[in-house]
């Protein structure tokens, strides 16, 4: 089975040659054809199964029949990451077609998104809050969109996005194609779905499992001593990009600057940084210039870069489908990777779903020479001192 099976228009085809695809995915094998044929489909797959190439083909394949220089194409996700890396895609496999794409966020100025549109955009790749912004003050039109994809519904679930995507619908009142994309269905979507979506075709992809080239580690470890243990790791280590997640934005931030007051060239990558220094990150991360990437599950979607040696799990993820979005950043395109877990007493219960779903115990590994009896640090004498200057203030 190969990608002529969907009788692609040569255009689009052309595009897919470029990009080196060759055999399609299982959601693509699945999703592409009812897509085609118009239907309303719900994909149920996870990060890097190839969803985005499942809708993007038949997406371009239909809009190169009639361009009309409106938008006629929405895609909704959840990240500004996203969108970037969905707009890429759309231009890859469109390079020999002849739409114009552009990616709508929030973080910069309207204005250059503004001349995309003038410009006739017909695919609109966007974030639910700087989609709103538009459509309030007229600088899109969705009057005449043929299709709707909603990307990652679970994560826009999470992010609270749900009630922007409802007032986002208000805005469209002609029929359309209606795509829905998510790992998982909590209620908020199912109820989504049924409103929204016709008669939908539901694809249905198996849980990815991570890569065998990944190799997969414990280090218990109290919270305190974590920021320790990261840095003794990379000393001891040796290895090429290293991506950390941590669970907060705040503790993203505070890793990053211990770890560069230590020498090390790393940046973070969460929701408090402007869209100039997200991208800073993103493409000192890619180019080599910086060596390790400190972010939040929310902020590391849509990054994709082969030379990632290491994923640390800093904080132990929420649930095992994060764990094998945040592993599944290493050990790709067959190369080996290592993904390393400090865990806490309080992470057990998710330990052993992990290990559940693995189907195999985790190696509890421990560094050699590190002193894991080092008490935490007493804060009462700071924390006294900051309420003293406070009635010093107060007085």
């Amino acid at each position: 089975m190969n990608f002529d099976t969907f009788n692609l228009h040569p255009s689009v085809m052309a595009g897919v040659h470029a990009l080196g695809y060759s055999v399609p995915t299982p959601i693509q094998l699945q999703a592409i054809p009812p897509i085609m044929l118009g239907r309303d489909v719900i994909g149920l797959a996870q990060t890097g199964t190839g969803k985005t190439a499942a809708f993007v083909l038949p997406i371009l394949h239909h809009l190169r029949q009639n361009p009309r220089g409106c938008v006629r194409a929405l895609i909704i996700s959840p990240t500004r990451e996203l969108a970037e890396q969905t707009c890429e895609v759309i231009n890859k496999l469109g390079s020999k077609v002849n739409l114009q794409s552009v990616a709508v966020y929030g973080g910069v100025s309207m204005e250059q998104q503004n001349r995309g549109l003038r410009n006739g955009a017909e695919i609109v790749v966007a974030c639910p809050g700087r989609l709103l912004d538009h459509l309030w003050k007229g600088t899109i039109s969705l009057s005449e969109l043929e299709i709707l994809v909603i990307d990652e519904a679970d994560r826009m679930f999470d992010m609270g996005f749900l009630p922007d995507i409802r007032n986002i619908l208000t805005c469209i009142m002609n029929k359309r194609q209606t795509l829905l994309f998510s790992a998982t269905m909590p209620a908020g979507i199912r109820r989504l779905v049924r409103e929204i979506l016709h008669d939908p075709v539901t694809v249905q992809i198996d849980r990815t499992m991570p890569a065998k080239t990944v190799s997969h580690a414990l280090y218990p470890v109290q919270q305190h001593l974590k920021t320790n243990l990261l840095k003794e790791l990379l000393n001891k280590t040796k290895t090429n990009s290293v991506l950390v997640f941590t669970r907060t934005k705040h503790r993203a931030q505070r890793v990053a600057q211990q770890l560069v007051r230590s020498g090390y060239r790393v940046t973070s990558l969460q929701g408090n940084l402007s869209q100039n220094q997200r991208q800073a990150a993103l493409t000192g991360f890619r180019n080599g210039s910086i060596k390790i990437l400190v972010a939040t599950d929310i902020a590391a979607r849509g990054i994709d870069v082969l030379s990632i040696s290491h994923v640390i799990n800093y904080d132990m993820p929420e649930s095992t489908d994060d764990y094998i979005h945040r592993i599944g950043r290493t050990g790709r395109v067959e190369k080996n990777g290592e993904a390393l877990t400090f865990v806490t007493n309080a992470d057990n219960g998710k330990i052993r779903a992990l290990e559940q779903l693995l189907d195999t115990p985790l190696e509890r590994m421990t560094l050699q020479g590190f002193d894991y009896t080092r008490p935490a640090p007493d804060r009462q004498p700071q924390q006294r001192a900051v309420r003293r200057q406070g009635i010093r203030q107060r007085n």
